[in-house]
């Protein structure tokens, strides 16, 4: 028997009998019945805005799958750029098509140089690397125009391998450019993770070679990030896209949502947590003083998993292979302790209240030596093959244009007075 859910106005008693299809009832049938009455649903907490393959995500029971791998597998066996393959392709690609695929991202790394002499490099000297990033992403909207071509495969298909390509060459270069150090550019020879590593930390040396216990660890936290289902910076860039604008202009407004520190931010709100924290002796008074009201518990609870994040379980061994080689991040005793202590207090998991992605992410960026200011910055790069996977669907499915309803709670019809009787 299907399952469905029947509405009834009050007003009239004329009701509609709604099937529920995929976990959700159609918004259209509501307005069969209700026309001019709308949902009011501040920031879609309970509003479905898109119909998607891409990501399915159950919060209640900790599941994370792309294109129905469970991220589990695709994080220990996987790698980011086949990740990125599958999300754009809906399949695993074979070893040809992998092939192909790895070697048109490769050779597609290199940035115009008037995107780095004449644009990057015109940031003030202490701009942040996030803005720089954003800008730069969609400057290339003017040096590509035939990104406008949105219905023409081929050119899709350039765009898509453009921007997975150039991101870390623009992000590695937005960092450099932030602390006065020159441009490096990428080595072909490298992986993709390696090759960002070297763009990042090469100095003077003919070759930079990456420890391959750290390029294995920021290509499964590339992985974790790949995507994430209806963020806000998914769904901005699928409110810029159902415009029809081109996808550095949607990317860059996917990237803009990601710089707030509401999205994009908890990695580092966790890491001056912990530093504020100071020692373990304090944890527990800093648990009593988050139960009174008087702090947060930052890198804890999820606006949709209400079980232990997936993704924490898997980036909680990464960071036992990164502190092996970089040595114990000081602040690691710390958040094990204050893990511990949280979630042996029912206060916390009374509240589904359990360690999510940033709780650890953070430590493992510091403890590789990036600076804070980088570490959404890292969040951007592997998002976008997510992104782009969702601009493909969105046109293939011939989404409309966004457009969402207000419900009016201003003002009502009043006379103009005149500036001199006010």
């Amino acid at each position: 028997m299907a399952e469905t859910i029947t509405i009834t106005d009050n007003r009239s008693g004329e009701s509609i009998e709604i099937p529920i299809a995929n976990g959700g009832v159609d918004a259209s049938q509501w307005r069969k019945l209700l026309p001019n009455v709308w949902f009011y649903d501040p920031a879609f907490s309970t509003t479905a805005a898109a119909s998607s393959a891409i990501t399915y995500l159950d919060g209640d029971a900790g599941i994370l799958r792309y294109r129905g791998y469970p991220i589990e597998q695709l994080a220990e066996q996987s790698t980011y750029l086949e990740v990125a393959y599958l999300l754009i392709h809906g399949e695993l690609p074979d070893q040809q098509q992998y092939e192909t695929w790895v070697h048109d991202i490769t050779y597609h790394t290199f940035i115009h140089e008037n995107v780095r002499k004449r644009f990057m490099e015109g940031f003030h000297h202490d701009a942040h690397p996030m803005g720089i990033l954003v800008s730069t992403i969609a400057a290339l909207s003017t040096f590509y125009p035939d990104a406008k071509a949105i219905y023409d495969d081929d050119s899709r298909y350039k765009q898509i391998i453009r921007l997975i390509a150039k991101m870390p060459t623009m992000a590695a270069g937005a960092h450099r450019h932030s602390v006065g150090m020159p441009f490096v550019y990428p080595d072909n020879s490298l992986d993709f993770s390696s090759n960002f590593l070297s763009m990042m930390w090469k100095v003077a040396e003919p070759r930079y070679e990456p420890n391959p216990v750290l390029s294995h660890a920021l290509d499964v936290l590339f992985i974790l990030h790949a995507d994430h289902e209806q963020n806000c910076g998914t769904t901005a860039l699928r409110v810029t896209g159902s415009s029809h604008a081109d996808p550095y202009s949607a990317v860059a407004a996917a990237t803009t949502a990601l710089y707030g520190p509401r999205h994009g931010g908890a990695n580092e709100a966790v890491i001056r947590m912990l530093t504020q924290i100071g020692s373990m002796d304090n944890v527990e008074g800093f648990i009593a003083d988050v139960k009174s009201g008087k702090g947060r518990l930052q890198g804890f609870g999820h606006r949709v998993y209400k079980n232990y994040d997936p993704r924490a379980k898997i980036i909680k061994q990464v960071a036992d292979e990164v502190f092996g080689v970089t040595g114990k991040n000081p602040l690691l005793d710390i958040a094990l302790k204050l893990e511990e202590v949280a979630l042996s207090d029912e206060y916390f998991t009374s509240r589904k209240l359990y360690p999510n992605v940033d709780f650890y992410s953070g430590l493992i960026y510091q403890a590789m030596g990036f600076p804070i200011e980088m570490f959404t910055v890292l969040f951007a790069i592997p998002r976008t093959s997510g992104w782009l996977a969702h601009w493909l669907e969105l046109l293939d499915r011939d989404e409309r244009i966004a457009r969402p309803r207000q419900l009016y709670d201003g003002a009502p019809e009043r006379d103009y007075v005149q500036l001199d009787q006010r």
